[in-house]
């Protein structure tokens, strides 16, 4: 073989090589990472600001709404339209009951503290949630957060009567995994309380070296709530993110939830 032939049959293997490469660290959809946006507590601001913001971008985020909230009494036609325009609405339960029992949880009233549910009230609660969302956007497919990121109840796990309901459900525990070793009964996220873009970024760029994905989770959003992100702080992620768009895939928790599923 010439010094010709070995050159070509060289840059055919690297050829190979760099392609299987791209391959294997295209698995979210064809991407290198996912992104998904989600927001709990069913704020204003998700309506007059985030959900603007989100479509003028084309990126879709999850929404998780508290059934009993006057945003979502008050607004229905507003969650509804932002439902058509393809954001997801998330069972945030009822009346987002925490576990009053545990260090730091002076917010909790008698009401809402779920050590005194019982597994049944709880379950039930969040189906009538889903009931409520059904009738808002008619779908039958959707994800769930855990308040608090609370998962038991008298070490019951709750959810484990309810995954016949949900596609996945969205814990808080911050973590990198591989679609082969994603709980779709608890999906890491990763909280912003007062971050930046850099280091939301620096967050991404995490996952993505891990071939995973990541999961944002967002309470007040430019205000109206003490778990805050600056506004334009999140401007300059999603900024970002349509600069990223050949490489990471920004869907809701459902759609990347299926996705998941399907390619365990």
């Amino acid at each position: 073989m010439n010094l010709k032939n070995i050159l070509i049959v060289s840059l055919a293997f690297v050829a190979i090589i760099n392609c299987n490469a791209q391959d294997g660290t295209r698995n979210w959809n064809g991407k290198k990472c996912a992104v998904v946006l989600t927001y709990d507590d069913a704020l204003n601001i998700h309506l007059d600001k985030v959900i603007p913001m989100l479509d003028s971008f084309n990126f879709k985020g999850t929404f998780y709404l508290i059934g009993a909230s006057p945003v979502v009494a008050n607004r229905i036609g507003e969650w509804r339209a932002a439902s058509k325009e393809g954001h997801e609405l998330g069972n945030h339960s009822l009346n987002h009951p925490c576990d009053g029992s545990l260090p730091g949880r002076g917010f909790v009233t008698s009401e809402t503290d779920l050590s005194k549910y019982s597994v049944a009230r709880a379950v039930n609660e969040i189906r009538v949630t889903n009931i409520i969302l059904k009738a808002i956007d008619g779908k039958e497919e959707r994800t769930f957060a855990y308040p608090c990121g609370d998962l038991t109840i008298n070490d019951t796990v709750f959810y484990n009567f309810l995954k016949n309901d949900f596609v996945a459900a969205r814990g808080v525990e911050s973590n990198f995994h591989q679609i082969k070793d994603v709980d779709l009964s608890n999906v890491n996220s990763f909280v912003q309380i007062g971050s930046t873009a850099t280091q939301m970024i620096a967050q991404i760029e995490a996952a993505e070296k891990a071939n995973s994905f990541i999961v944002f989770l967002f309470h007040g959003v430019g205000g109206e709530h003490n778990l805050n992100v600056d506004l334009e702080e999140h401007r300059k992620l999603l900024v970002y993110l349509k600069k990223r768009e050949n490489d990471i895939w920004v869907a809701p928790m459902v759609e990347v939830a299926k996705y998941i599923k399907e390619h365990k």
